[in-house]
């Protein structure tokens, strides 16, 4: 599902036009960045859970090489689905 595909359906379901389902879609996303660069966890009761960790700095390989080298620590974003959503998915 692409996000024009996202916005048609909210805006079938909710008898809006595209482009306020569109704004609504973008209002969504922005929130959820907005919390994630805070460092907030964002949470949707039965869908899931997303947080931002820490990862280490860790050895690797280049590898057309083989030379080895060190992988920065970084954030990512890490998603945990929630009951309802990995029971529709079974």
């Amino acid at each position: 599902m692409t996000k024009a595909d996202l916005v048609d359906k909210i805006a079938k379901e909710v008898s809006i036009s595209k482009a306020a389902a569109n704004r609504a879609v973008d209002s969504f996303v922005d929130g959820i960045t907005d919390a994630l660069q805070k460092g907030d966890k964002v949470s949707f009761v039965g869908f899931g859970t997303f947080t931002v960790i820490q990862r280490k700095a860790k050895a690797g390989r280049n590898p057309r090489t083989g030379a080895p080298l060190i992988i920065k620590a970084k954030k990512v974003v890490k998603f945990k689905p929630g009951a309802k959503l990995s029971a529709a998915v079974r």
